[in-house]
């Protein structure tokens, strides 16, 4: 069976290694010229915290989403399983209360507890949520990752190449476009999310800090060489623009918030983009003759891929053996 799978995004790159290692022959095409370019992917925290997610989210993101933290540490060895700490200002001591009411797979921490996981918090709260379980990744040497383990099982990457599904020369195809999709799948949405990335020497953190606030929550994601990614926004908009002023001055102050050293950190990127949504925002596998379209990650991508491509890749090859079957009944026949 020949696949050929569109979109270069973390679905893309995901359900094309799974593909691959099951034996696939699988080509992937990407309209940008570059990996990343156009990819909402690009921009992610990458969390792999599906626990904290259910404060949100449907319990289906809670329960695929595990398989995330199995997936991501085999293909990428950079994941980092040092789980998710949950705080907030005293004046926002029921945030807290509300959060672990609504979620589940957390131990309870006082301040001395903060202080032991991350010293350069200590005397600043004086309660939080600790995520044991969870992992994050850095999207970016992420995705990087996977189209180098693509390009070593023999997998080609066509970059710069918008095709057309009734032109591409394969068995089956897998759609991954994301919101570039909505001309086959009209019910996705665009939603906005902001993102800055700080640099600073003057803190650390050794796992994502969720700072909760009644209007803006905040997470800071630790990268390396004293980077930080901060985000939280989530704007029901199709607007690819740059960053607004007030989004900045707003992630901004909540990472003054959590530490005042934020204020000194160098900005290094100001960056927006666009996820795609379904209205209820959960995922989607669609058939469509011999198209599957992959879609309305929202914002789980990294969280969800891996389970949404071992369902592609699962109907795929059931699809396959049935086929097979069949011609082998009637040629008996």
């Amino acid at each position: 069976m020949r696949v050929a799978v569109i979109g270069a995004g973390v679905a893309g790159l995901v359900t094309a290694l799974e593909l691959a290692e099951r034996g696939v022959a699988v080509e992937l095409f990407e309209r940008a010229a570059a990996l990343g370019e156009q990819a909402c992917s690009w921009s992610a925290g990458g969390m792999l915290a599906p626990w904290c997610e259910g404060e949100s989210a449907e319990e289906v993101v809670v329960t695929l989403g595990q398989q995330a933290l199995d997936w991501w540490p085999r293909h990428y060895p950079g994941t980092l399983a040092h789980g998710t700490l949950v705080l907030a200002p005293a004046r926002d001591a029921s945030e807290l209360t509300r959060f672990a009411a609504r979620t589940d797979g957390f131990e309870r921490l006082d301040a001395d507890s903060v202080a032991a996981l991350e010293p350069d918090l200590a005397g600043r709260f004086r309660q939080g949520l600790f995520f044991a379980q969870e992992a994050h990744l850095d999207p970016r040497p992420a995705m990087a990752a996977l189209a180098q383990a693509l390009r070593a099982t023999g997998v080609p990457i066509h970059y710069g190449v918008a095709v057309e599904e009734a032109g591409l020369d394969a068995d089956r195809i897998v759609d991954c476009r994301g919101l570039s999709a909505r001309d086959r799948l009209s019910a996705l949405r665009g939603v906005r999310g902001e993102m800055l990335v700080l640099r600073t020497n003057e803190i650390s953190l050794s796992r994502p800090v969720r700072l909760l606030h009644p209007r803006i929550p905040l997470y800071v994601v630790p990268r390396s060489d004293g980077h930080f990614m901060i985000g939280a926004t989530m704007i029901e908009s199709d607007d690819r623009r740059r960053v607004s002023a007030r989004s900045a001055i707003e992630l901004l102050s909540a990472a003054y918030a959590l530490h005042p050293a934020f204020g000194e950190a160098e900005i290094v990127e100001l960056r927006a983009d666009v996820r795609p949504a379904f209205p209820d925002n959960l995922p989607r596998i669609v058939e469509d003759g011999r198209v599957l379209r992959f879609n309305g990650l929202f914002r789980h991508g990294f969280l969800l891929s891996p389970a949404l491509a071992r369902q592609a890749a699962d109907r795929l090859i059931a699809s396959k053996e049935l086929s097979d079957a069949d011609h082998r009944q009637r040629r008996h026949a």
